[in-house]
């Protein structure tokens, strides 16, 4: 098993910062043959404030287990004194990393999916949109993920988290590129195979969210599943009682991990 955290920014000169931090089963097979697992990149959320724990590890634990290597994305937030772009580049860099050394790691570099929370769904999405014109934005040519999924996803709507993305603009700046990063309007046919879910109950972030998203997606003939469960609030995570206390909600949607991973195992040819 191998377990490792990389600092991206020591090996990407685009980005300040960024933490990876990797966990992968070695080639379980008694003989020397080729053997690759996909990999699963963990996005938390945390408003671009912050970086949740409880939306790190126990998703990359879960996702573990169902046959996939996983890595947990530690990205800069508006405290340390960045903004957008840099977290999309970061992401960007951890999958380009991920690709580049997918041998050493057994992961087939063509099967990199992105899960991302709240804030963090926010990032995948973005990225899940304009990784097209990252070649030219961050002047190198950069792997790509196969898919995404978003957990109740901010896609237009939550003020802290635009906030918090748009630190050091001024106001017109701002604005215009919270207009832009409005992210039902950036879909588009190249727009990654998404698998989305939220809650009827999520007052922070409000489903309508993913609803606008998941129509953006099928207006564009973009391959997505949807699942809206009845009972919850917002951060649900995993759904266990070892990360949220909510015992009903935690019941409603505690099959997410197993129905998004079938989602990926459908853009897959390992067999796992």
């Amino acid at each position: 098993m191998k377990c490792e955290s990389v600092r991206l920014n020591e090996l990407y000169d685009c980005v300040k910062g960024g933490e990876l931090d990797i966990l992968c089963l070695d080639n379980p097979l008694d003989q020397s043959s080729a053997w690759a697992r996909p990999m699963v990149i963990v996005v938390p959320g945390g408003a671009y404030r912050f970086v949740s724990k409880r939306e790190g590890e126990p998703v990359a634990a879960e996702f573990f287990a169902k046959g996939f290597q996983v890595a947990v994305l530690k990205y800069l937030c508006a405290p340390q004194g960045v903004c957008y772009p840099e977290q999309l580049f970061e992401l960007a860099c951890a999958v380009d990393h991920v690709a580049k050394n997918a041998k050493r790691l057994g992961v087939n570099p063509k099967e990199i999916f992105l899960v991302g929370f709240s804030a963090g769904g926010h990032l995948v999405a973005d990225y899940a949109n304009e990784y097209p014109t990252l070649k030219e934005r961050m002047g190198r040519k950069l792997a790509t993920a196969a898919a995404v999924g978003l957990a109740y996803p901010v896609t237009d709507e939550h003020d802290e988290s635009f906030e918090n993305l748009l630190a050091g603009y001024d106001a017109q700046e701002k604005q215009a590129l919270w207009e832009k990063l409005k992210l039902p309007a950036l879909v588009n046919a190249k727009t990654l195979p998404t698998y989305l879910w939220t809650t009827a109950e999520d007052k922070l972030v409000p489903p309508q969210n993913t609803l606008r998203y998941a129509l953006a997606l099928s207006e564009h003939k973009v391959q997505y599943t949807l699942r809206v469960y009845q009972k919850g609030g917002h951060g649900l995570s995993v759904g266990s009682l070892e990360v949220n206390e909510d015992e009903a909600a935690c019941a409603e949607i505690s099959g997410w991990t197993a129905d998004m991973a079938r989602f990926f195992r459908g853009l897959c040819k390992e067999r796992f």
